[in-house]
């Protein structure tokens, strides 16, 4: 398919506006089909893609790196320790460099504010992996899941995310799921709530999509209807430890639990997840709070997390193909 208006940049949850991310999933199922019945065809042949990484990564490195081999490109890994990138170097001319090297950049750290001037400087498209506000190749992967799972109009879907309401997935999914008209709940206790200008922007997109926005204290009352339950870790990458002693009090009533599930009155809910989840004993974190605060598995239960109910693994398989999408409708020739 040609998309409409083929994006360039993506920075934010919302750059795409809600036609082209359509587009976008469409062209990712198709691409997905393809793989699958190996005839997927090459488009980015010739192309070279740096992946700038300020923080560790599993799934959003392999997606893109993947991606862009699936498709002929070949691409640069840059980890922490690899660049000179905000340390010798400056955001704008490490860009600067890279663009003119490269046919696109990846870039997954810390502050919004870095992606956005290498997105200013570095004159190829640029693509947001992850940072402390945004996660928008993520939502791309969440909302192709969910339309897998309930075809049809996706203003039609209904989710509830619980658990912290500032973290990069929360505030994403509340302005995706609004741009796309869909039915949002974000639960959380209220000190953990979304920033408030991200619930106004969320609102007021709202009032022209058709979508339901609600943020609550109230878990029941968000759970109830909801066709999928999506939750994430409690305390983020490079975020002190000591938090965990505040959060786990805050949030424990939050976490997704058996009973949680049926909370939502369908058989059909599925849980979501965008990975790594602490779900069990069997990770060197999962032992420490288990030890520190008596609880096998955090945010999820291994109950939940290892039920016919969980698409977790289907989700992170999306990020691959949601991904290419994006290269190929930016790079493809």
């Amino acid at each position: 398919m040609t998309l409409s208006a083929p994006p360039r940049s993506l920075l934010t949850a919302t750059d795409l506006g809600r036609d082209g991310f359509l587009e976008l999933l469409d062209r990712a199922a198709e691409l997905k089909a393809a793989r699958k019945a190996g005839r997927e065809r090459p488009a980015l042949t010739g192309r070279s893609i740096a992946l700038v990484f300020e923080k560790a990564s599993t799934r959003t490195r392999c997606a893109f790196e993947v991606a862009a081999y699936d498709q002929g490109a070949h691409v640069t890994y840059l980890g922490p320790t690899g660049s000179h990138l905000g340390r010798e170097e400056s955001v704008a001319d490490t860009a600067r460099v890279l663009g003119a090297m490269f046919d696109g950049i990846e870039f997954r750290g810390f502050a919004q504010d870095t992606v956005e001037e290498l997105a200013r400087h570095a004159g190829v498209p640029v693509w947001n992996g992850l940072t402390d506000q945004w996660h928008p190749t993520q939502m791309l992967a969440d909302v192709l899941t969910m339309r897998e799972h309930q075809p049809g109009d996706v203003g039609a879907i209904s989710f509830c995310f619980t658990g912290d309401g500032r973290g990069n997935i929360a505030r994403s999914l509340l302005v995706t799921g609004a741009m796309l008209g869909m039915d949002v709940r974000i639960a959380a206790p209220r000190e953990l709530w979304p920033p408030r200008p991200v619930v106004e922007d969320a609102e007021r997109t709202a009032l022209t999509s058709g979508a339901r926005v609600t943020v609550t204290e109230d878990l029941a009352a968000a759970l109830d209807g909801a066709a999928f339950v999506y939750t994430d870790v409690w305390v983020s990458m490079g975020e002190d430890d000591a938090e965990w002693d505040r959060r786990v009090p805050l949030l424990t009533p939050y976490r997704v639990t058996a009973r949680a599930m049926a909370a939502t009155g369908r058989a059909d809910t599925r849980f979501l997840h965008c990975l790594p989840a602490v779900h069990d004993t069997t990770t060197a974190l999962g032992r420490r709070v288990l030890q520190r605060y008596g609880l096998a598995g955090a945010e999820v239960t291994d109950e939940v997390f290892a039920s016919p109910a969980s698409v977790v693994f289907e989700q992170a398989e999306n990020r691959l193909h949601t991904i290419k999408a994006l290269l190929v409708a930016a790079l493809g020739r």
